[in-house]
Order: C-alpha cells, then structure tokens, then sequence
C-alpha cells in the first residue's frame, strides 16, 4: 500500500533541477515519517517543510561556494 501511495505521489512531482533538489527530496523521503508532527499535518506538508528546510541549509553553502571559487578575469577582445 505504501509504494503505491509513493508511487502516486511521484507522477506529481516536478523535475528535478539540481543536485540539491534530488538530495532534499531524498532527504524528506527518508525524515518525512519519523519527523516529529505536533500540528498534526498531513504527510506531504511535513514531507515540504523537511524539503525546504534542507534548501535553505543547502542552498545558501553552495552559493557562497560558487562565489569563493577564484577571480573573474576581464577578456581581452583582440583586434584583428
């Protein structure tokens, strides 16, 4: 019963984009039935709230990555 519940709800995902995302929706896959619950929400909004959780832990490190990763050096165009 549960892989067809997953199954389901996988047809209605959107693509994936980045590592990032498939390594969130992995992560909310795996915490989204021992996350603790007190609001009582459903399934898929605990499963949102641990996914953009991650994001936001994860995105934030890859930016400053990106940004830390050398100079940018101007081209020079040479002229003919």
């Amino acid at each position: 019963m549960g892989s067809i519940l997953w199954v389901g709800s996988a047809h209605a995902e959107p693509p994936i984009r980045s590592p990032e995302d498939a390594a969130c929706r992995m992560e909310a896959r795996a915490k989204v039935f021992s996350a603790p619950n007190p609001s009582g929400l459903a399934i898929e909004e605990v499963g949102r709230q641990i996914y953009f959780t991650c994001m936001k832990r994860i995105s934030p490190a890859s930016v400053q990555t990106a940004r830390r990763s050398g100079r940018r050096h101007r081209h020079r165009h040479r002229r003919h």
